[in-house]
Parts: C-alpha cells; structure tokens; sequence
C-alpha cells in the first residue's frame, strides 16, 4: 500500500483543458458536493428553466397587428412618428397622445368667440339693469305716493291706501297736463309690449333687443299717447247722439278708419327708425296692412264694447293701454319680422361671401 500511495504522489499531474481554464478564468468553481447533491440540483436548475420558459409563454400576448403577431406584455407600443391630432408630449420614454387644447379653439377663431361671449354677457346685464331700475323705480313711486303723510302710519295702512291715493294722483295729472300723462303711458306700455313680443318670439328675459324696445317705446310715447287723446275727443264730437247704436257704429269706425291710419303710423314710423328705405317700408306696409287690420278684429271690438260703453273720455286711453298690452305685442312681431328675416339673410349672405 505504502508502494502504491508513492507512486500516486509522484505521477506527474496533467495539464489543464481549455474547458477548464476559461472556467478557472471567468467563474468560481463549484464547491465539492456529493453525488446525490449534485443530482438534486441538476434537477432543481432543470425545473428552474421550465419555470422560466412556462412564464415567457404566459407573458406573450397578442398585439394589434396583423394575426400571429405577438407583442411582449409590460413593454409600449412604438408610437408612430407623426402625431395623430392634437399634441405629444414626451415624459420619461413614455409618449402621451391628446389634445393639449383643452377645447379652446385657437388663433383668431378663438379670440372672436371669446369676444362674442363678453359682449353678450355685457348685453346680458346692461338689460337686466335696466329692468331692474325701471322696476324699482315704478314700484317706488306706487308705494310712496303718501309718503308726505306717512308719519305714524303702520304697514298696512300704507298698503291699504296706496291703490286709492294713486288713482287720485292720476287723476289729478290728467287734469294738470293730460297729453304728457297719457304720452307717458302709452311710452310704458308700447315698451312693455314689444319685450313682450321678443320673450314670446323666443328670446331670453334678459337678451331682449334694446333698440327695438326703444323705438317701440318712442312711437308709443311721441305718437300714440296724444293721438289717441285727440281721437277719443273728435270721436266723441263725430257720434255726440246717446242712442243705442252709437256704441257699435263708433267701434266699427274705429275698427275700419282708426286702425287703418294707426296701424299704417306706427309701421311706417318703425321703418323710418330702422334705417330703411321708403321703397322697402312701403312694399312691406302693403303686405302686411290687411293681416294687421283683420287680426285686431278678434280682440278690439270687444274691447272697445267696454271703451264706448262703460268708461269716460279721459279715461279711455288707459284701460286702452291695458288691453294694448296684448295689441303691441302682436304689432310689434309683424311689424319686426320681416325686417329681422332680411337682415338675417343679408347677415347669411355677408358671412357665405367672406368664407
């Protein structure tokens, strides 16, 4: 035994592989094992592997491409090179496509929007200033027509008297200067009628076109008022008989001849404030004369039963201008509607001839 060790040890020894210098050179060795741990983990780096591979097939999914094309789970799509609409912004490799706009339209387009919506929010409150002054300032002069006397009063004493109190002023104007209280009613109510007529035309309480109130109001304050004065006092001269058929003829006379003549006024007048041509207003005129006349047929001769029959001279005018109320608003619509339909076709027009 002694003989075979020796001659072990002295045996030269071999000269390394290749093998097993570049594994010397670029890994440690594996440290000395046993056969059985050197199986085991054969077999634990074996199914190691399978792990792997199984987790690969998982993590494959299909892409948006064409069929059998497969695009890794976890990695972005490459983004084309040209953006579709909107911005691209580039944060950290990551692409995010939108419209950076945020919905406001840029360039001059914009700007002009932006500015129609200003002016029609100035619009907006400077008609509804107006409303609110000229409410304020009628209800005001209702509820203080006694405020001379309003020492020790409670409440409802000054509510109570407040109706009679402004009828005994109203009367007392008329006697003053009746022209001018009737002008100014006629003034109000022809304003109140025509924002009437815009609201039933579909217009916005607050949107209402203020020079056409305006020049509805001017006709009503200059014309109607101290015509209809004169009027009520001629009629009263032309029918001065207490029979029983004056009441009818005289609301067949002001059927026919007065509602012809004021009718024919106030469109005319209308026309002549709007700017347009005596050509225009009288081709209008004729088209919308007769519909006119015969649409006040259903409201005014009943109306007028009450006017002949019941009230007084100088108070005609003002149960008048109650049931003009429903009057103006009608008269102001046909009286607006075509010129608003030609400046609204002009406005067409202009605008296809700039695009």
């Amino acid at each position: 035994m002694a003989a075979m060790a020796a001659a072990v040890a002295s045996s030269p020894s071999p000269s390394p592989s290749p093998a097993s210098t570049r594994l010397l050179r670029g890994h440690h060795p594996l440290p000395s094992c046993s056969a059985p741990s050197l199986l085991r983990l054969t077999r634990s780096s074996r199914r190691l592997r399978m792990r792997v591979a199984a987790a690969e097939e998982a993590d494959v999914l299909p892409g948006p491409g064409a069929e059998g094309e497969m695009v890794a789970a976890g990695r972005l799509e490459e983004q084309p090179e040209g953006p579709i609409g909107g911005s691209q912004v580039d944060i950290g490799g990551l692409a995010f496509q939108g419209d950076m706009g945020g919905g406001f339209a840029g360039g001059s387009g914009g700007t002009g929007a932006g500015g129609g919506d200003g002016n029609k929010m100035l619009d907006r409150g400077i008609n509804t200033a107006i409303v609110l002054g000229a409410s304020t300032y009628a209800l005001t002069k209702l509820l203080t027509v006694d405020h001379d006397y309003w020492h020790g009063w409670t409440i409802f004493e000054i509510l109570r008297y407040m109706p009679e109190h402004n009828w005994s002023a109203y009367e007392e104007a008329l006697k003053t200067n009746p022209v001018l209280a009737k002008m100014m009613i006629s003034g109000v109510v022809y304003s109140l009628g025509d924002w009437i007529a815009q609201c039933y035309e579909g217009k916005p309480i607050f949107e209402f076109d203020r020079a056409r109130m305006f020049r509805s109001g001017l006709v009503g304050f200059t014309l109607h008022g101290s015509l209809s004065h004169y009027y009520y006092h001629f009629c009263e001269a032309l029918f001065p008989f207490k029979d029983w058929w004056v009441v009818p003829a005289k609301v067949a006379f002001d059927q026919t001849a007065w509602s012809a003549i004021w009718n024919s006024i106030y469109f005319v007048v209308l026309g002549f404030l709007r700017l347009e041509s005596p050509a225009t207003i009288s081709s209008e005129l004729k088209s919308t004369f007769w519909p006119m006349l015969t649409a006040g047929w259903k409201l005014w001769p009943f109306a007028h039963l009450v006017t002949y029959g019941l009230v007084p001279v100088e108070q005609r005018l003002l149960w008048v201008d109650c049931v003009e109320l429903i009057w103006v608003t009608i008269l102001s619509t046909y009286s607006n509607e075509k010129s608003e339909a030609r400046n609204s076709v002009d406005a067409s027009t202009s605008n296809a001839s700039n695009v």
